[in-house]
């Protein structure tokens, strides 16, 4: 799927080459911007390793990319992981005391982590200490390890799973907003000079409007159009150009792909526009409950095609008027 914002193979050499290496150079996300550098410089001042920071926000937005921009800033080294990666106590032990004074460790999908290894995770983001349970039984004895001061990054998209202690022993908490089509505007064209790739105005407003407000989204099509500008031999990626690559990709104008019709037309016509539960939308659009959660609806829902209500999910009259389909005053009433 070209407009899932999730992180794939191919994207793993693309975010390195095209990823900003400054908050300068870093389109969007002002505010958390504006946060971390107040952060980083006043840590500077004091000569302090920063506090533990906690990114979160739907996926392909630039969790991670923040995260090395962070230690570039700083000047430390940067230890990347996620949680389902660190699987025992040990795990976490050997990253741990390899780090620096002042490194940073960076947490995937830290919601993932388990529960165990939480556990260990507090006193070492807080009194910088690690306890290890050597022996078993009677004869068990706890040692307890000194740390260096390390800060730890994590980045999740589902802030909820995160437990409270956890959670609360973070100093900072930033949330990343879906960017506005002028900033993806922007991203589209550094990519396309770090690429070497020639578009124009057009051409990028177009790629802009249907990569779903999603950096990691709009980097992925201009790769695609640039492909189909290739073997149709034209040297400029321009409006008609885009157009004719997304028809192809199957991506309509405002970045929708068949799936996320088809989870509105089957909410349409087989449950009558809904109210209906996400397990019940799962099972009839063959699709796992996390992956409508965490690639499909966030979209929907931020373009007001579909909304949540206490008895389930319905498609909006927006949503009905994208699809050319009647809304009725019946529906209306199913919202309030």
């Amino acid at each position: 799927m070209i407009t899932n914002s999730s992180e794939q193979v191919e994207d793993s050499s693309l975010d390195n080459t095209l990823r900003p290496q400054s908050f300068a150079e870093y389109v969007g996300q002002e505010k958390t911007k504006r946060n971390l550098g107040i952060l980083i410089d006043a840590a500077r001042k004091r000569k302090e390793p920063i506090e533990h920071v906690l990114l979160y926000g739907p996926a392909g937005l630039g969790k991670t990319t923040l995260a090395h921009i962070i230690a570039k800033e700083t000047g430390v080294n940067i230890r990347v992981t996620s949680g389902p990666a660190i699987e025992r106590v040990g795990d976490l032990g050997s990253i741990l005391t390899n780090l620096q004074d002042g490194d940073i460790l960076f947490i995937d999908e830290i919601h993932r982590l388990n529960k165990l290894i939480e556990e260990v995770l507090y006193p070492a983001m807080e009194d910088h200490k690690l306890d290890i349970i050597i022996g078993k039984g009677p004869s068990a004895r706890t040692l307890q390890l000194d740390l260096p001061k390390f800060t730890l990054i994590g980045a999740t998209t589902r802030l909820g799973s995160l437990s409270n202690p956890l959670r609360n022993r973070f100093g900072v908490i930033n949330r990343l907003e879906f960017y506005t089509d002028e900033e993806i505007k922007r991203i589209i064209d550094r990519s396309a000079r770090i690429l070497d790739i020639k578009i124009n105005q057009n051409g990028s407003e177009k790629i802009a409007n249907c990569s779903r407000k999603t950096p990691r989204v709009a980097n992925r099509i201009l790769k695609r159009v640039r492909d189909f500008a290739q073997i149709n031999d034209q040297d400029i990626i321009n409006e008609e150009i885009a157009h004719e690559a997304l028809k192809i990709l199957d991506i309509d104008e405002m970045g929708l792909e068949p799936t996320d019709r088809n989870i509105l037309e089957i909410i349409i016509d087989k449950f009558n526009g809904g109210p209906v539960g996400i397990s019940t939308i799962a099972a009839a659009t063959l699709e796992e409950i996390q992956t409508i959660e965490d690639v499909y609806e966030p979209y929907l829902l931020q373009l007001g095609f579909l909304a949540r209500t206490p008895r389930g999910r319905m498609v909006t009259e927006n949503g009905y008027r994208h699809l050319g389909r009647e809304y009725s005053s019946d529906d209306q009433q199913k919202l309030i």
